[in-house]
């Protein structure tokens, strides 16, 4: 009992012992590390700030902020450091930028990142000494469209940030919000959800139409104006209006609420395209061809960007006189970040109005050569399509 007793004193002795040396140890070495990080730290921060006399990290409002930004460094003389999460190709995309008091970066590099090709390791070069026109105005690199565009829009975010934090005003919300904010001010019973109208008829001075989800009207776009048509087909008086414009819309809106179509049995005409996957036709003769085009998806393929296997699936309406007169990707599988931004409006919306003599006038997507011409090859078909059913070279 007695030796239990002694070894158990013993257990703890040594058990204070090493308590108090650990305790020791950690006083000694916590300052040390505290301050090695500190250096870490502050040698990314000079990095972007060379001329950078000291910083703070700083407590912030995330909502008050471009949602990429994570982390934030005030330097002793005003200017601001940024840590920006952002997603290029890939996600977990980080960068740190630094801003200048007098609004412009003073150095950015990327932190870490899985990006496919690798420009985002040299890229953030070619921003020091930039404002935001600047950013603008570097040249994104072909093949390496979003990593490179994700690059410039984080940078937007620093300059952007720095404002905010300045004490100014920036408006944060992005293109998709402020079309649907807009609409919403126009037609607030439309609760917030758009979808935008394929248009199949010519109607005269409109640039878009909006149709509320929940059927209660819709918004049709000229220029800057966004006019609400309720589901009666009422237009408010809007004194600041040129009132031809009013008067354009409920024309369209006339023309669109009886638009009406029709199936096209596409068996009984010869020389039809394999691709085309249904055709219609509406009351007024104008036609809706769905087609497929072989994109990168198909044609293309190597240890980067497999091919996906799948064709870019088209809509397109065009008149009796094979003019455009709408256009929608409606499914593609090209690479992400490259080859996608054919379901972009930017990319598609250009065919609009063209004919068989000018339809490849349009920018091609950057990078994306096989993706482009797979697109375009789908309109030439869809024209030639236009062409037999017009043609009456049925049997």
């Amino acid at each position: 009992m007695k030796k239990s007793v002694i070894s158990t004193l013993v257990l703890v002795c040594i058990c204070a012992v090493m308590a108090v040396l650990l305790a020791v140890t950690n006083a000694i070495t916590a300052p040390i590390i505290e301050k090695n990080a500190t250096a870490a730290a502050n040698e990314a921060l000079l990095q972007v700030m060379p001329d950078g006399e000291g910083f703070e990290k700083m407590e912030f409002d995330a909502e008050a902020l471009p949602k990429t930004i994570t982390e934030v460094y005030k330097e002793k003389n005003g200017g601001y450091v940024f840590q920006i999460k952002t997603t290029g190709y890939s996600s977990d995309f980080i960068i740190m930028c630094g801003v200048k008091a007098e609004g412009t970066i003073s150095g950015a590099v990327c932190l870490s990142s899985t990006e496919t090709l690798g420009h985002e390791k040299t890229f953030g070069a070619n921003f020091t000494g930039k404002d935001a026109a600047g950013v603008d105005a570097v040249d994104t690199i072909s093949g390496a469209t979003k990593t490179t565009s994700a690059y410039k829009n984080a940078m937007k975010d620093a300059l952007n940030a720095a404002i905010i934090l300045g004490g100014g005003s920036v408006d944060l919300r992005d293109e998709a919000q402020i079309l649907n904010d807009n609409l919403s001010a126009a037609l607030p019973a439309g609760e917030g959800k758009f979808t935008k109208l394929f248009i199949t008829e010519v109607i005269e001075g409109i640039d878009a139409v909006y149709i509320a989800d929940n059927g209660k009207g819709s918004v049709y776009v000229v220029g800057e104006h966004f006019i609400p048509v309720d589901e009666n087909g009422g237009i408010p008086a809007f004194s600041s209006v040129n009132p031809e414009i009013l008067q354009n819309v409920a024309a369209a809106d006339v023309i669109l609420s009886a638009t009406t179509t029709e199936d096209v049995d596409i068996t009984a005409f010869e020389g039809l395209p394999s691709q085309l996957i249904s055709a219609k036709k509406t009351a007024t003769g104008n036609y809706i061809i769905e087609i497929k085009g072989a994109g990168y998806g198909i044609n293309g393929g190597d240890d980067y960007h497999p091919a996906s296997g799948e064709y870019i699936v088209i809509r397109v309406s065009l008149t009796p006189e094979g003019k455009i007169i709408d256009t929608l990707t409606v499914s593609q599988a090209e690479t992400q970040g490259i080859g996608d931004a054919c379901a972009d409006e930017k990319f598609y919306g250009q065919f609009d109005g063209k004919t068989e003599a000018d339809f490849g006038e349009i920018d091609a997507i950057s990078g994306a050569t096989l993706t482009t011409n797979g697109y375009k090859k789908a309109i030439e078909r869809a024209f030639n399509v236009v062409k037999i059913l017009e043609g009456g070279n049925n049997e």
